[in-house]
């Protein structure tokens, strides 16, 4: 069933993807979107000009994946594999594209539930031209405020609602996006080091057994670091620490 469920939110979240990006040649098309008109000079030859609209999308396009990042349970995620590989004292292993992979799966898989009202809400009335695009970008907004908001810590939204000099907010609707973006993120970062500090403490009692036991039997040259790292190793295996790991970091999103 899991491997179905994923599966299913692989399928989803590209179709997603490509809903969002297949308007950028459609529009040319169905929404009246020149790509490019051809006009004469004032020198007698011809001038080519991109629309205004069109470079806007693209520009939209180039800053959505980093938008997209600090939106979903991604920083949260590859914040808490880097801390465990250090803990681990594994070096580069494993590999940052390795962290990056595991990392960008679990929040599909996480953010599935939200992308599924998305698509339902927002993306599919606006392709069957049911709802114009800025009806439809506020029904996409909903779901992903809705998330956010159930990970934000209200300390984290009064205070930039200070920095911005924002009055107390009624209800979570009155919440302006950009201060609940910078909130969501800042409390992203205080939840993932938390849970960073969690999984250092048994390594750090392992490096710490593994130096005072070398110390007592006087083998000062070699390094605890080295001594302790297949025990290390072996704990985390022993408990299935990346079914664990995973699990938790998935229990930990309030959806």
């Amino acid at each position: 069933m899991k491997s179905v469920s994923a599966t299913l939110a692989s399928r989803h979240v590209i179709g997603v993807v490509i809903l969002l990006f297949m308007p950028v040649s459609a529009w040319a098309e169905t929404k009246g979107l020149p790509l490019m008109s051809v006009g004469p000079s004032a020198k007698g030859g011809q001038e080519y000009s991109v629309s205004i609209q069109l470079l806007a999308i693209m520009t939209m396009l180039t800053l959505l994946p980093a938008i997209l990042l600090g939106m979903t349970a991604f920083p949260r995620i590859i914040i808490v594999l880097a801390l465990l590989r250090t803990a681990l004292g594994t070096g580069q292993t494993p590999s940052n594209q390795v962290l990056l992979s595991a990392a960008l799966f679990l929040s599909m898989f996480i953010m599935y539930p939200v992308l599924e009202k998305v698509h339902q809400q927002a993306v599919v009335p606006y392709m069957e031209d049911t709802l114009a695009f800025e009806p439809a970008l506020a029904k996409a907004a909903e779901p992903m405020r809705a998330f956010m908001l159930a990970q934000t810590r209200e300390d984290d939204i009064a205070l930039f609602a200070g920095i911005a000099k924002l009055e107390s907010f009624q209800t979570p609707a009155d919440v302006p996006f950009p201060v609940l973006a910078a909130a969501f993120l800042t409390s992203e970062l205080k939840t993932a080091f938390q849970i960073g500090f969690l999984l250092f403490i048994p390594f750090v009692v392992i490096d710490l057994v593994v130096a005072s036991v070398l110390m007592a039997m006087g083998m000062m040259m070699l390094s605890p670091m080295i001594v302790s790292l297949p025990f290390k190793i072996m704990l985390f295996v022993l408990v299935d620490g990346w079914a664990l790991l995973m699990g938790s970091l998935e229990a930990s999103f309030q959806t």
